[in-house]
């Protein structure tokens, strides 16, 4: 504790400068006058005592402890508004330091490479940063705290020094075993939330899970109610546990640090009786002494408590530093180079694994899409189709091969600059509670104003969505906010391609991006995909096969490998052939039940 406090205190008041300098620097100010004020009145304190207690007149004893009592009461009054003054800048500081903390994490977590979210563990290191940020809104108050006690000590230890040098380290002595236990109490409490984060995270997503709109007809048409709050309650309880465990654990070794300090303050005040009783400490510097012995005791519990609250606080701000030093462990560290509109990408022998997985989900993929071309990816459920597309677009990196746009590799490239040429329709798209011009332009305003969001619009049939909107463009796509709307899944899929063809990037990745649209949406959508293709590579990834006949090549991928490569018309011709298997399941309807014979039956019935 007394190497980890002055840290933190250093760290604490350097988020705070990083922030609002004044109001650091003003409150380091307010903090070390306190502390002269405060040893000022115990000093004026003691001299009042022995004027008081001293041999001569009433009128004189009072006349002579006047200069005293007045300074006691200015250095009181001013205590006070310094006082007042170091709460308001704490307040004022506070939220913002919490609110920079969170900042800094998301920042580090949108600087991460995406295949973070696919280790196991990131989910719980991500969380204790969030938490980290959670309590650093505590942290300067926290340090302001323990400075004014340490303040308060070091003149009520001035004050006690000079009246009896014994007393002082014996107070301190029957201190350190409180501030031990309040230490150990707050390492055990860190543990067991670092141990229930996982479990806490569970909570939060049956909570979302349960009683978000998403879901809301899935949890009552499966009746999965009482399943769900069942689950909620099992680990309720067991989060319970373990805060109760860690509760009592704390609480036996902090009754034994109380119990040993309150002997040892018991053996302090004997000591001082002593020493008055025995005529080594005068009369009146023993009432001195009995009031600094109260305050250096209030500056010892405060150093104590305040102390182990920073302790446990630090222990959460840990958490969060070593999450924004290696983002995880997954920092995006490539190059600097700025990727141009990209003519060719070309994927060699690439090969790729999750990290959860032992299999590898790409093995030796070679292939290549250029400007004005459209690949397509097909191949069954696992075959690495999605994870093809997404090395394409830079979001993932191969463990072995390479990917190069226009002959510079991926690693080599500035992955922000690389994703600004890059516009994806995932199969999991966004819906941004925004605007529908915001869905559609991303915060990325055209010059030309709306007039390049309603042409991407149009392209994908959003125009008709948007037609039927309040406000147009500008109706807020988000029901539960006050004057928001509503859309279907097949309308949001129209606003998601549409935000793709309005980006101006070189590299146009689609990934069944048709899936929930009515047929005369998804004939518009290949209708215009030609001309959206001029200009741009595109890679499609689709079960659909009909609709694969629009592209100049197509590759089939089987668990990992490629393992057919070339036109429509090759594909279909090679019997046999994978591609050709699934063109002729999907087409085939052969063995499938006829429709049932309802007249049969009727006259079945009568016959009976």
């Amino acid at each position: 504790m007394a190497r980890r406090l002055p840290q933190l205190v250093v760290r604490a008041f350097r988020l705070g400068w990083q922030i609002d300098r004044v109001s650091v620097a003003v409150l380091l100010g307010c903090q070390i006058l306190s502390a002269v004020l405060g040893a000022a009145g115990l000093f004026a304190t003691t001299g009042t005592i022995a004027a008081v207690f001293g041999p001569g007149k009433v009128g004189d004893k009072l006349t002579h402890a006047a200069p005293s009592i007045a300074v006691i009461a200015a250095a009181a009054a001013l205590r006070s508004l310094l006082g007042i003054a170091i709460h308001a800048i704490t307040v004022h500081l506070s939220p913002r330091i919490s609110r920079e903390a969170s900042a800094a994490v998301l920042r580090a977590t949108v600087a991460t490479e995406l295949t973070a979210y696919d280790r196991a563990g990131y989910a719980d290191e991500l969380e204790a940063a969030d938490r980290g940020a959670e309590v650093a809104v505590d942290i300067i108050g926290e340090a302001q705290n323990l400075l004014s006690s340490v303040g308060s000590l070091v003149g009520a230890a001035g004050v006690l020094t000079v009246l009896h040098p014994l007393l002082l380290p014996l107070l301190v002595a029957a201190a350190l075993p409180q501030g031990f236990a309040s230490v150990y109490a707050a390492r055990v409490q860190f543990l067991a939330n670092r141990l229930a984060s996982g479990d806490r995270r569970i909570l939060l997503n049956l909570r979302w899970y349960i009683h978000q709109k998403n879901n809301a007809d899935q949890v009552r048409s499966d009746t999965m109610g009482r399943f769900l709050l069942d689950k909620y309650d099992l680990i309720g309880r067991r989060l319970d546990g373990v805060t109760r465990r860690a509760a009592l654990q704390g609480a036996r070794v902090s009754v034994i640090g109380a119990a040993v300090s309150g002997l040892g303050t018991a053996v302090v005040w004997l000591v001082m009786l002593y020493l008055v009783s025995t005529g080594r400490m005068s009369l009146p510097h023993g009432g001195a002494a009995v009031i600094a012995l109260g305050a250096v005791g209030s500056a010892l519990r405060g150093i104590v408590g305040y102390g182990a609250d920073l302790f446990r606080t630090g222990m959460y701000l840990d958490d969060w530093t070593s999450f924004l030093d290696k983002a995880g462990g997954f920092a995006l560290q490539r190059g600097p180079a700025i990727a141009q509109r990209p003519e060719r990408i070309e994927l060699k022998d690439v090969s790729y694994s999750y990290p959860s997985s032992d299999r590898a989900a790409l093995n030796g993929v070679s292939l290549h899409v250029e400007t004005g071309e459209i690949l397509a990816l097909v191949g069954e459920n696992g075959s690495g189709k999605t994870t093809v597309a997404k090395t394409i677009a830079g979001l993932y990196l191969p463990d072995s091969g390479a990917v190069l746009w226009d002959d510079q590799d991926t690693r080599d490239l500035d992955p922000h600059a690389l994703w600004r040429q890059v516009a994806v329709v995932p199969q999991s798209y966004a819906r941004w509670p925004l605007t529908a011009r915001e869905n559609i332009t991303l915060g990325h305003a055209a010059p030309g104003g709306d007039e390049a969001a309603l042409r991407a619009a149009a392209a994908s049939g959003a125009d008709e969505v948007i037609a039927k909107l309040r406000r147009g463009l500008g109706t807020l796509l988000a029901v539960e906010w006050m004057g928001g709307e509503e859309l279907s899944g097949g309308q949001w899929q129209r606003i998601a391609i549409a935000r793709a063809f309005y980006r101006e990037g070189g590299l146009l990745v689609l990934d069944e991006p048709t899936a929930a649209l009515d047929p005369r949406a998804e004939h518009k959508i290949f209708a215009n995909l030609r001309e959206v293709a001029r200009d741009r590579a595109v890679v499609l990834v689709t079960h659909r096969l009909t609709n694969v006949a629009i592209a100049d090549r197509i590759v089939v991928l089987e668990d990992g490998p490629v393992i057919q490569q070339g036109t429509f018309d090759q594909l279909v011709a090679q019997e046999g052939s994978r591609f050709r298997e699934l063109w002729d399941l999907q087409n085939d309807r052969t063995g499938i039940p006829a429709q049932r014979d309802v007249t049969a039956r009727q006259e079945q019935e009568q016959a009976q």
